[in-house]
C-alpha cells in the first residue's frame, strides 16, 4: 500500500476531479483528493479546501504531495503550508510539475511504494512526457 497521498489543486472543481479520476485509474491504491474551485462553486481556489484535503490524508497516516494548475493555486498552497506546524510540514510537499502528467507520474510512483521525495520528484518529471 502506498504511503503518500496526493492533493490536486485547481481553479476548476471539474478539472481537479478529472485529474483525480485519471490518476486513480493508473494507481488504484493511492489516496487522491481534489481541492478545486472556491467554497461557493466558482472558478478559483480555496484555502479551506486545500487545508481539509491535506488534513484528511494526514489523519489517514499518509505523507502528502500537492500539485497545482496555475500560479495563484500555488500561492494558495503556499499559504496553507505556512500554517502547518513544523512536524506536519515535514510530511507535506509541493510538486511543481505539470498538473495532469505530474499527477499521473506521482500517483504511479506512490503506487509502487515511492516515498514522499520520490513522489514529489516524479510529479516534476516533465521529461517523462516529452
Amino acid at each position: 500500500m502506498s504511503s503518500v497521498g496526493l492533493v490536486i489543486v485547481s481553479h476548476s472543481a471539474q478539472l481537479a476531479d478529472g485529474v483525480v479520476e485519471l490518476a486513480s485509474q493508473m494507481a488504484r491504491d493511492v489516496q487522491l483528493r481534489a481541492a478545486g474551485g472556491t467554497d461557493d462553486g466558482r472558478i478559483g481556489t480555496s484555502f479551506d479546501k486545500v487545508s481539509a484535503a491535506i488534513t484528511e490524508l494526514r489523519e489517514a497516516g499518509l505523507d502528502v504531495a500537492i500539485l497545482t494548475d496555475l500560479g495563484s493555486a500555488t500561492m494558495t498552497v503556499d499559504s496553507v503550508l505556512e500554517f502547518l506546524d513544523e512536524d506536519e510540514a515535514a510530511h507535506v510537499k509541493f510538486s511543481d510539475g505539470p498538473l495532469v502528467e505530474g499527477a499521473v507520474a506521482a500517483a504511479v510512483t506512490s503506487q509502487v511504494g515511492g516515498d514522499l521525495d520520490a513522489v514529489v520528484a516524479a510529479g516534476r518529471a516533465r521529461e517523462l512526457f516529452e
